[in-house]
């Protein structure tokens, strides 16, 4: 019964911050939600920041457990971006959008929430850098890309994406057209013959050192 009261009070959360934004979202209006006593927010909790921190990542683990089979089949930057795409539909049809963008605005003003909320966005960051890597692994660009810091972007312009298209649809759209026109030249680079591919890696050595970055001759 207890686990099925936390359950019901984080996704109760969830419901509330999604319904009635983090503005309106209190003990009262989570526990209704809930279906539960105000007082059990306080006993499971302690506080309605700290649920709101627990549902942030109880929402992200639940979201990412749907897509794990997925991200495991991914073999190029291509089907990536293809299931990336799916996943913002999805993700904006379940109104999870909603609940990301009254967060991060909390996060702002309510410090405590701000390494919640982070921490379920890192799930998926970790998530996004195995795929990278193993997609990565025996390109031209493998030497030259910090895997850890591209997942982190991929995952901010899918954050800002999902946000921007509340307010620009066709911007949106536009923005996950050209992050498939990188993976498409990612894909011609790989079709190259490997006299080609050692002028491209020549040349993105030099560019490399001339950013201070030193890189194995090897690679």
């Amino acid at each position: 019964m207890s686990a099925d009261t936390r359950t019901k009070l984080l996704e109760g959360a969830l419901r509330t911050v999604t319904e009635q934004g983090i503005a309106k979202t209190s003990a009262r209006t989570i526990a209704a939600a809930a279906g539960v006593n105000q007082a059990l927010v306080f006993y499971h909790f302690g506080s309605v920041d700290e649920l709101l921190a627990a549902a942030c990542r109880y929402g992200a683990e639940q979201r990412l457990a749907g897509y794990r089979e997925g991200l495991a089949r991914v073999d190029t930057l291509a089907e990536l971006l293809e299931l990336g795409r799916h996943l913002h539909t999805e993700q904006r049809a379940g109104g999870h959008v909603a609940v990301l963008a009254q967060l991060l605005a909390g996060a702002q003003t309510q410090p405590r929430l701000a390494p919640a909320t982070a921490a379920g966005l890192t799930l998926w960051i970790d998530e996004i850098e195995k795929v990278l890597a193993r997609v990565l692994a025996d390109t031209p660009i493998t030497a030259f890309v910090d895997v850890p810091g591209l997942s982190r972007a991929l995952a901010a312009s899918f954050v800002g994406l999902e946000l921007y298209e509340g307010v620009d649809q066709e911007g949106a759209l536009a923005a996950l057209d050209a992050l498939e026109q990188l993976s498409g030249l990612l894909g011609v680079l790989e079709d190259l013959g490997p006299v080609a591919q050692r002028a491209v890696r020549a040349r993105l050595r030099r560019s490399a050192g001339r950013r201070g970055r030193e890189v194995p001759e090897g690679r």
